[in-house]
């Protein structure tokens, strides 16, 4: 097994490794069997076009068949995506994709400022977030010592979120050209799923690299930021309650 498997294990410790949403172009009747060994359970599954994408969501995952769903993440094969905790979670992300409604796959001039903005709020409440290129847009992921109560992380990451579109607004930016979405939203975090670091965008075969102030990280780079993330920057609950009371006080 890769050892890169233990990596995102740790990272993502926290969130339910029982169900995950499994994005591949595999599919058939051999390989379903495959995937349902160890009275798995198939929730649902979908085409998306083009290219035929397959998506599964699968639930009751023991930890050895995990195991091997990460491995098969880690070598492209597959994108796993996760659900996060019903009521309290170590991690959080705001998913901000482009509006764009001509070409949803172009990233704008209104993503650059945004996620420069957001990066800067969320590093000055002292919750320094990951930033992972994914698609036409970024995954800001911040990672917390402890489990926090998932509403507490909305209405953090939801004023972090209004105070970037209002930087966008007074440096003349259509906010309406970004779309942001909130990970663990309390209203929906049994039903939707983020993607998980270190594989290719399931569509257009990128990897998903790591953004610093400087651009875009290569792969190899990708991983050790990846790393130091976790090791550097994980949020302590002291720090995490004074972002809290912070961007509370300010609405």
């Amino acid at each position: 097994m890769d050892p890169k498997v233990a990596l995102l294990t740790e990272y993502y410790r926290g969130l339910p490794k029982d169900r995950a949403k499994v994005e591949t172009y595999e599919h058939g009747f051999d390989f379903l069997h495959r995937m349902l060994s160890e009275e798995i359970t198939l929730e649902y599954g979908e085409i998306s076009f083009p290219g035929l994408l397959h998506k599964y969501k699968l639930s009751k995952i023991p930890t050895g068949k995990m195991d091997q769903l990460l491995d098969s993440h880690i070598r492209k094969q597959s994108n796993i995506c996760l659900y996060f905790a019903d009521h309290a979670n170590s991690l959080f992300c705001i998913n901000l994709d482009n509006n764009h409604k001509t070409n949803k796959t172009v990233l704008i001039p209104e993503m650059e400022l945004a996620v420069s903005l957001l990066r800067e709020i969320l590093t000055a409440l002292g919750c320094e977030p990951l930033i992972i290129a994914s698609g036409r847009g970024y995954h800001l992921w911040c990672r917390l010592e402890e489990a926090v109560d998932n509403d507490q992380l909305y209405n953090l990451m939801l004023r972090s979120m209004a105070k970037t579109l209002l930087g966008l607004h007074q440096k003349g930016f259509d906010h309406d050209r970004i779309k942001a979405n909130f990970y663990p939203d309390p209203r929906s975090q049994d039903i939707v799923s983020l993607r998980l670091f270190g594989s290719d965008h399931a569509k257009n075969k990128v990897f998903s690299r790591v953004l610093t102030p400087e651009g875009l990280l290569d792969e190899a780079a990708s991983w050790t930021a990846f790393e130091a993330h976790m090791r550097d920057k994980t949020v302590s609950m002291e720090k995490f309650a004074h972002a809290y009371a912070t961007i509370m006080a300010a609405f």
